[in-house]
């Protein structure tokens, strides 16, 4: 039986009152606006966004899928009193949708008002406009993501395909969308798509920067860029999930130089730490070139790939599947939920106890002894288990979990939109925030 790690310090998450109203019905996840107060909930054929000053409903968009959207996304980079959200359904298709208050101009103070509460009535009878509808894939769509740009989207799904589509209209009022590539490599449905974020990383040699991290029932992760021809081109496969591969996430906030890590989490219950292996990092020429292409032959830069290496198995934690994961941009700490509705909460040493590579690696390679006949991997000795607390949602599986900036009543008024809580979404249609204590 596994053993798990005691608590690194004492933390609590302590619930605050759910978001309004209850959804009654089996909710998927919830994302956060990048910088302002809203939160989109998807669940059965409609995405309800709330406010998180209220923590009540601000808008709703429906009537736009035929059955049930799985995920959702918000567009970066709009001016405050403009919205954009994409849903992936079910019916495989994937929406694009415009919230937008016209009389705002730039400054979006009314807008503002309305996300806080202030004119609630005003804001329901504004409606999101179902603006594109982006179609080709065969099946159900699991997951969609904008770039950090907001110039592409991902969605991929059940028919094992990853589509990227690239906004090619010649206005920001001009919305067309075309597809510029078809990925086919996973042998399994393809769960996740997730875009590295705009930080501390760079174009790498014949590579643009813009990374897709995809992961899947076929139990890897692959790593997507594009190269000079404008041909997306799979660069890495992450191997060493033992079941189905749930999700993936990039370190939000690197605190070195270094290319931003990769958190995977899977149905073996293990949550896995990434790390690109960088050129900077050999003493000697690499074998391989991670994007360091002077002096190499146009002839065989095709087949260079990067290596990406599993540097960290978080504590255990789970007893069941894990669904979800998040990494705070705030503190670094790591957050995960999943089927046996526990939230776990994990933090990075850093006291200089971590282990070196060689550890990790003779770690994960299973060259260290298991304690009790234990068949797992060890939990790498760099992260500590924080809290666990069980029963998030009752019996309920919990779907998602995301870190969340508060603007609640609860909160100091100078901690407003600094001070993090975690937000769970449930098969039991709450959508609950918990308070870090």
């Amino acid at each position: 039986m596994a053993s798990h790690e005691e608590p690194a310090a004492p933390l609590k998450l302590m619930p605050l009152t759910p978001f309004k109203p209850d959804l009654y019905e089996r909710a998927w996840q919830s994302i956060p606006h990048p910088t302002l107060p809203l939160l989109a909930t998807a669940h059965q054929k409609s995405v309800t966004v709330f406010s998180l000053s209220t923590l009540s409903a601000h808008s709703s968009l429906t009537n736009g899928h035929e059955r049930s959207v799985r995920s959702t996304s918000w567009r970066p980079n709009l001016p405050p009193h403009k919205l954009s959200l994409i849903t992936g359904s079910f019916d495989s298709s994937a929406g694009i949708w415009r919230w937008e208050d016209e009389g705002q101009g730039d400054s979006g103070n009314d807008l503002e008002v309305e996300m806080t509460g202030g004119a609630k009535e005003d804001a329901e009878e504004k409606d999101w406009e179902l603006i594109v509808v982006l179609e080709g894939q065969k099946s159900e769509i699991k997951s969609v993501a904008f770039s950090p740009s907001g110039q592409y989207v991902a969605t991929c799904g059940r028919d094992k395909t990853v589509w990227i589509w690239e906004d090619v209209g010649a206005s920001d009022d001009d919305d067309e969308w075309e597809t510029v590539a078809v990925l086919e490599e996973h042998e399994g449905d393809v769960k996740c798509v997730t875009w590295c974020p705009d930080t501390n990383r760079s174009g790498r040699g014949r590579y643009s920067s813009d990374v897709l991290a995809t992961t899947s029932y076929d139990d890897t992760v692959r790593i997507y860029r594009e190269d000079e021809d404008g041909e997306w081109v799979c660069v890495a496969v992450l191997e060493g999930h033992k079941g189905t591969v749930w999700g993936a996430a990039w370190e939000p906030n690197p605190k070195t130089d270094h290319f931003p890590r990769l958190l995977t989490w899977s149905a073996d219950r293990t949550i896995r730490v990434w790390t690109l292996k960088e050129e900077d990092d050999e003493v000697e020429a690499p074998r391989h070139a991670f994007g360091g292409l002077r002096g190499i032959p146009n002839t065989m830069r095709r087949s260079l790939r990067e290596e990406w290496r599993c540097t960290a198995i978080l504590p255990a934690a789970h007893t069941r599947d894990i669904y979800s994961a998040t990494w705070s941009a705030e503190t670094g700490r790591v957050a995960s939920t999943g089927s046996d509705s526990i939230i776990a909460v994990y933090e990075e040493d850093a006291k200089g106890t971590a282990t070196t590579e060689d550890e990790a690696a003779a770690e994960l390679d299973g060259d260290v002894p298991m304690r009790n006949g234990d068949t797992k991997p060890a939990a790498s000795k760099q992260w500590k288990l924080l809290s666990t607390t069980p029963n998030a949602h009752g019996p309920y599986e919990v779907n998602h979990v995301t870190w969340c900036k508060r603007y609640d009543a609860g909160c100091a008024p100078e901690k407003r939109g600094v001070e993090e809580m975690l937000v769970t979404t449930g098969d039991d249609g709450f959508v609950r925030p918990w308070q870090i204590s």
